[in-house]
């Protein structure tokens, strides 16, 4: 039961909005092109972008702490390998384990798809390697925030639409960009907590290279950017997709007001699970938008 509740603990089940958040996005999106969308497709995208998910997390997990990133002055929520539960080495065979689960609910989406799918698979778990391992970890050379948008915002949300429809689309290159900004925002609050850890073992996050005025304003940004990007459907006529996220914006407002303040200390996590919350409701009555 332990080890059950461990491995549980390393999957990091409170960022799956990471990947959830797109699939809601991607499947309402046909609807406003006026098709139906497939529920199998979704649901074996769902469980792949987890699977990536999990992986990417598990090998943040042991190669952050080979490293040197996470010891026992890490201000952050505990970590497997660097508390001992695991060592580095089972967390990468589990890591393993979860990218090939992966890779099994892709070939059917591959097979529907087609090679435009089959490289949207293949890149999203190589990248998830290489965000922290491989002789280029993304994470280590302050690239980590573009790889969330890409991958967690354009690609999840445009491949699940080619999926859907069989056809490219400017709405899903938008929607995506929206998911993958206040996906980011994940993932730099995170960089600016950690950032004099960080500096200290060579990890040159983007709060590292540029500083913590840099950090803020890029929290701030990605944060309300999502909204300002609304009107967008305001010209597509979706009225649902522009007034229902706003119903998130006082929660965005708290955390652009608290991260104005901050320093780079424990108290950031709340904001962190704050960011969580703001990213699932405003994706999901985003997708919900879309539908009406």
């Amino acid at each position: 039961m332990l080890s059950i509740k461990s491995w549980i603990l390393a999957a990091r089940p409170k960022t799956l909005t990471a990947a959830l958040v797109p699939i809601a996005v991607g499947t309402a999106l046909p609807l406003a092109h006026g098709v139906k969308p497939l529920a199998w497709v979704s649901w074996l995208s769902l469980f792949a972008s987890f699977f990536i998910q999990i992986g990417t997390n598990l090998v943040n997990d042991a190669k952050d702490f080979e490293k040197g990133a996470d010891t026992d002055a890490r201000i952050g929520p505990q970590r497997v390998t660097q508390s001992g539960l695991f060592s580095s080495k089972q967390v990468m065979m589990g890591a393993a384990v979860v990218f090939g689960l992966a890779v099994l609910c892709g070939l059917p989406l591959v097979m529907h798809g087609g090679f435009p799918i089959f490289l949207i698979g293949f890149f999203s778990i190589l990248m998830g390697y290489a965000y922290t391992a491989g002789p280029f970890p993304l994470a280590y050379r302050g690239l980590g925030d573009l790889f969330v948008i890409l991958f967690f915002g354009l690609i999840a949300v445009g491949g699940l639409f080619y999926l859907q429809t069989l056809q490219f689309s400017s709405l899903a290159i938008w929607a995506g960009l929206q998911v993958g900004l206040h996906s980011t925002v994940l993932i730099a609050i995170n960089n600016f907590r950690d950032m004099e850890g960080d500096r200290l073992v060579g990890k040159k996050t983007l709060p590292v290279r540029f500083g913590a005025r840099f950090a803020k304003t890029e929290i701030i940004s990605l944060s309300l950017l999502p909204y300002a990007m609304n009107l967008y459907w305001f010209f597509q006529n979706k009225m649902g997709a522009v007034i229902l996220p706003l119903l998130v914006l006082p929660l965005t407002l708290h955390i652009v007001a608290g991260i104005s303040k901050a320093t780079p200390n424990p108290d950031l996590n709340q904001f962190l699970a704050k960011a969580s919350l703001q990213h699932l409701l405003f994706g999901v009555l985003f997708a919900l938008g879309l539908c009406l």
